[in-house]
């Protein structure tokens, strides 16, 4: 018996929800996303159903690009609430097991437990889910979460694959570094150019040379991914937002100041609203622009007490606004709030 890190990621979950629901589509390319509709500008894949992958459709790509990709595909409007409402039902069939339970989104959750068997483990884990739910999920099994993590993706779909400290280097040693969690393309790439291009590579770095390059604590923890570490607590306290955002994305871009100016008020009428509702006080406003075609740009103000009055959250938003220069078209203008944290 043992302690072990179970990773839990229910396969293409939005469009298995839909699949649930429009069964005659199974085995056919679905795209998810907007409202349905590959012909509204500016709107985005949620997900795809493994059919629609294999033409190269993605999460985050655009509607009309993924039709051009796969003009057979059936398109979905996104529905949250049906898949929070799935999320649910699966996240309350893994807490009948005698595992700890951290959800880290709709689709995935990390799991704590004791066992001489975690294989075992993980295989009831799948069945009862499919069973109750009609869902069907990926495990990965490791000695902390990023191992786990990683190794739910090499067991997709509806697999089940360890991946300790014991075949560590065997398994991930010649991946590229982007192939660890927590490292993107543009830090993989920054990586290669200090002649890092394997994880290996980056485990036998210098940790000096990595905080020279990267700062003392993400240079060192870059190194630390590469040698398969990572947090192996599992948190079953429920995750507490510390803000909340709003945007709108322009059909078309919009050039006027005054337009952005009554754009920009409702939005922050809207996320005061929801502090309100969410009992929370207001701390620091951020707004977002973005220009066409993607240059993004922010700027913030951290207020001078707490409040949910919308007058000084509007007030701030339109000063915070007048601080961008609003020489191009824009193509999305956003507001995010920060929120005081409940005292423990």
């Amino acid at each position: 018996m043992r302690n072990w890190i179970l990773h839990v990621d229910l396969d293409q979950f939005i469009a298995a929800v839909e699949l649930l629901r429009h069964p005659e589509l199974r085995g056919k390319p679905v795209i998810v996303g907007g409202t349905g509709d590959p012909d509204q500008p500016r709107t985005v894949a949620a997900t795809a159903t493994y059919e629609a992958r294999e033409h190269g459709v993605h999460s985050g790509m655009p509607l009309r690009t993924a039709r051009g990709r796969c003009p057979d595909a059936v398109f979905l409007p996104t529905d949250p609430p049906a898949y929070e409402a799935a999320s649910e039902r699966v996240m309350a069939v893994l807490r009948e097991f005698p595992v700890l339970v951290e959800i880290w989104g709709w689709d995935e959750a990390f799991l704590g437990t004791t066992t001489d068997d975690p294989e075992a483990l993980a295989a009831d884990l799948q069945h009862a889910v499919h069973t109750r739910t009609g869902l069907t999920c990926s495990v990965g099994i490791g000695d902390n979460k990023h191992q786990a993590k990683l190794a739910s993706a090499f067991a997709k779909p509806a697999g089940v694959h360890r991946l300790t400290s014991e075949n560590w280097a065997e398994t991930m040693n010649h991946r590229p570094t982007d192939a660890l969690w927590g490292i993107g393309a543009r830090i993989s790439k920054k990586l290669a150019a200090l002649g890092h291009h394997t994880v290996a590579e980056l485990a036998a770095a210098d940790p000096a040379d990595l905080a020279r390059h990267f700062g003392p604590t993400n240079g060192p923890w870059y190194r630390y991914l590469a040698l398969g570490k990572g947090e192996a607590e599992v948190v079953t306290t429920p995750w507490i937002a510390r803000g909340h955002s709003r945007e709108t994305t322009f059909p078309h871009d919009v050039t006027d100041p005054g337009d952005l100016t009554r754009h920009l008020t409702d939005l922050a009428h809207h996320v005061t609203r929801d502090a309100i509702e969410a009992g929370r006080d207001i701390t620091r406003v951020t707004v977002k622009v973005r220009y066409s075609p993607f240059l993004t740009r922010t700027r913030q103000t951290k207020l001078p007490a707490p409040t949910t009055d919308p007058d000084a959250i509007t007030r701030t938003a339109l000063t915070i606004l007048g601080r961008f220069t609003l020489d191009r078209p824009v193509r999305l203008i956003g507001i995010a709030i920060e929120y005081t944290m409940p005292e423990k």
